[in-house]
């Protein structure tokens, strides 16, 4: 099939470096070691190489304005003008990373997770009062890098309704959308700020679209579409939508005046023959059929068949190859993995092999069959190979889960019995202090740490290392009068690559870094095959810790859904039945730690919300499956185990029927950036279980003072009463410095101790 115009599209690239340069950059920054050229000069290095990169793989539509020194959300705001007053008086870059990590006693804006990702975006706070303009800057910088280094790109926008949608209202009554007919003219006044620059095409991102939007929130994307199109009539508007489908509002969007409609048709294949049937003759359908969102080699022989139909119907001129979405969010490139085996290797496509998928899709469809015959015969052998390695199945896996019963798994007793259990074991006072895991991960902590891994360091010097460390934590947290301690986790690099390197079925990577916020990078697992626990991982360093003080030392595992999420998942079974495997690999964990002596054992499931489908259709099946495995985790617990979650940065108020379903018996979550504002939802639900609403954000340098964790807990206790209260930071300390923990944390228990001696603020029940 001879289609020579068919072109190739990325919607994003990735961002912080082969080698996490701009992770560097930032730290360095943010510890004046380098000045602000500096920090812009290593931005602008790795956009010219992941552009230089990205038209050396072929690919015809170059994206630019994608890349960020923190976030893209944030990013829109500058572009807008959406600063809240408090940022007004700073300087630019002042501003710009005060508003992402707070400065002194300026609080940063909030932070959640991007739709169902682990990436977390910086939240805009809109008001009547905001006043928005255009600041294009950034947007017409990079786009004349490109075009210093040879380069055409096609710019990248956030949509005006998804920013306002992702946005929080700061007045009672007020919905951001409704500030739409102020924000629009901006962005019509940034097109043809673009447009007078030499931009020829831009991609407006409207991601919610793939969400249940109501009548007015679709008729807001109708009127905006219109009026931005017809500001600028020459530019070539592309409208992207990514993680899902567009539902019922195909039609409806379909029918917009955009030149082109990008669809992921990895999450939501169903939608294409509608839109072929609804498509304008004068509009172009971009295909998102390279996943960019998990590392797997790609199927080309069903490539195949989703696209030829398409090119046959509409003409290669209408048609464009694509990544689902940008590919922020899988790692650079499987080629310097050379630790993983070679099967599961072959198995891989990250970044830059996506890339060379796209354009191996591109010239197959357009080249001589022959060709095409022979990719497709060795891509299926490939595939088979994978579907019956015993790298992936195990038998006793498989007829293990068979056993357990599919009925929702409880604890032995109820709660309020399992309190008074856990009452007399424990002997806590009210607002008891603890941290969520763990403490900071030094450079002594990482030079360690790599010095082990690659050997250079006798596995029982770095026995003796973690004990020295461990042993420092626990003897800072009885200094500071903590009640309950950690052993603050040295020997874990990430919660979740931790576990995922003890258990069968997971394989971790080297240099698999992507970004989760700012200068945070993490490495998600490769969850391949069936999951089981050949040994106990936490036992040893629990121990040793415990050995060191008469106060509860908390267990810390990671919870089976979290695990499933933040790795990248097999896609050859149900997440449902790869999920119930972690919970029994979790289970057996937990278990163990509870025969050695532990009292207090904390499962995190801070993705817990993040893995809800965005679709409501879906949510039900979802929570019932995700919390029947936390269950399932902690089951066969005594009742004087103290059970403990912790979840961050979720809309808790939208699930608050299911976290009490949960039944953890204490349960600690995100709420210093919301100011404990979520705390309502927990009071109207009158959710039953002990609480423990962060009161120190982890996430900025700032130390809040006593008098700012007492006001805190005092808001808490409004909403909660205090003997089912506990005192804690939002989340693990470990990107902290130990001279902001150990003041902050000093803070922490000097307020919880005067809110004892102060008497009870009455809580609001509903």
């Amino acid at each position: 099939m001879a289609n020579e115009a068919l072109t190739t599209a990325v919607l994003g690239l990735p961002r912080i470096g082969r080698s996490r340069e701009l992770k560097a950059a930032l730290e360095s920054y943010w510890d004046r070691e380098i000045g602000a050229s500096e920090l812009e000069d290593v931005g602008r290095e790795l956009r010219r190489q992941h552009l230089t990169r990205a038209a050396a793989a072929g690919i015809d539509v170059l994206p630019s304005n994608d890349f960020s020194l923190y976030d893209h959300v944030l990013d829109t705001c500058i572009l807008v003008g959406a600063v809240p007053e408090r940022f007004a008086e700073m300087e630019a870059l002042e501003r710009y990373f005060a508003m992402a990590r707070g400065s002194g006693e300026v609080r940063p804006l909030g932070m959640t997770k991007w739709f169902d990702t682990n990436y977390h975006y910086l939240v805009p706070e809109i008001s009547p009062d905001t006043e928005f303009a255009p600041c294009a800057g950034k947007a017409l910088g990079e786009f004349h890098d490109a075009l210093e280094w040879g380069l055409s790109t096609r710019p990248v926008l956030l949509g005006p309704v998804s920013f306002l949608l992702l946005s929080k209202p700061q007045l009672a009554g007020f919905q951001p959308l409704d500030a739409l007919e102020g924000l629009v003219p901006v962005y019509e006044q940034l097109l043809c700020i673009l447009h007078a620059a030499g931009v020829r095409a831009v991609q407006i991102d409207e991601p919610c679209l793939v969400t249940d939007l109501t009548d007015l929130q679709v008729q807001a994307v109708e009127r905006s579409w219109s009026r931005m199109v017809g500001s600028c009539p020459d530019l070539e508007l592309t409208l992207a939508t990514y993680f899902g489908g567009l539902g019922d509002a195909l039609e409806r969007v379909l029918s917009l005046p955009a030149h082109e409609f990008h669809l992921d048709l990895v999450r939501a294949p169903e939608q294409l023959p509608r839109a072929l049937s609804t498509l304008r003759s004068t509009a172009r359908l971009s295909l998102g059929v390279i996943d960019g969102r998990n590392v797997w080699t790609s199927d080309l022989y069903a490539i195949e068949q989703l696209v030829e139909p398409v090119l046959s119907q509409l003409g290669a001129d209408r048609v464009r190859l694509a990544t689902s979405c940008s590919l922020l969010h899988v790692p650079y490139t499987v080629t310097t993995e050379q630790r993983l085996g070679s099967e599961l290797r072959g198995w891989l496509a990250f970044g830059e092999e996506k890339l060379r998928e796209l354009q191996t899709v591109r010239e197959a469809l357009t080249l001589t069959p022959t060709r095409w015959r022979d990719a497709v015969d060795t891509n299926r052998q490939l595939l088979e190979a994978r579907r019956a390695s015993s790298l992936v199945h195990d038998a006793n896996v498989v007829s293990r889960l068979q056993r357990v019963d599919d009925a929702d798994p409880p604890r032995r007793s109820p709660y309020a019995q399992r309190a008074e259990a856990q009452a007399r074991a424990l002997e806590l006072p009210d607002l008891p202090t603890t941290t969520i895991g763990s403490f900071p991960q030094t450079r002594q902590i990482r030079a360690a740490r790599r010095e082990w891994s690659d050997g250079t360091l006798d596995p029982q010097e770095y026995d003796h290392f973690l004990e020295q460390e461990i042993r420092a934590t626990i003897e800072r947290q009885e200094r500071l009068g903590m009640d309950v301690l950690v052993h603050g986790e040295p020997e874990r690099s990430d919660m979740v690559a931790y576990f995922a390197e003890h258990l069968r079925g997971f394989a971790s990577t080297e240099h698999g870094w992507v970004q989760s916020y700012g200068s945070r990078c993490v490495k998600p697992p490769i969850l391949f095959g069936d999951v089981s626990r050949p040994s106990p991982i936490t036992d040893r360093w629990w121990r040793f810790a415990q050995s060191l003080t008469v106060r509860p030392v908390k267990a810390m595992l990671t919870g089976p859904v979290t695990m499933l999420v933040w790795s990248f998942v097999r896609d050859d079974q149900p997440r449902e039945l790869t999920a119930r495997q972690l919970a029994l690999a979790i289970a057996d964990e937990a278990l163990d730690l509870e025969q050695a002596g532990a009292r207090i054992i904390q499962v995190d499931e801070p993705a817990l919300r993040e893995g809800l489908p965005l679709r409501r259709a879906s949510q039900a099946d979802y929570l019932r499956w995700a919390v029947d495995c936390f269950r399932l985790t902690c089951a066969a617990l005594g009742d004087s185990t103290q059970v403990h979650v912790h979840m961050c940065y979720s809309q808790f108020d939208e699930i608050i029927g299911h976290i009490a379903r949960m039944d953890a018996d204490v349960l600690s979550i995100e709420a210093s950036r919301s100011d404990a504002q979520l705390l309502g939802a927990f009071a109207e639900a009158a959710y039953p279980n002990q609480l423990g609403p962060g009161v120190y954000d982890v996430h900025s340098p700032s130390i809040p003072s006593v008098l700012e964790i007492e006001r805190r807990l005092e808001n808490a206790e409004r909403h909660i009463p205090r003997e089912r209260l506990w005192a804690n930071p939002d989340c693990g300390l470990k990107t902290r410095t130990w001279d902001e923990v150990e003041a902050a944390l000093e803070h922490l228990t000097a307020a919880a101790k005067h809110r004892r001696l102060t008497p009870h603020t009455s809580a609001i029940r509903s």
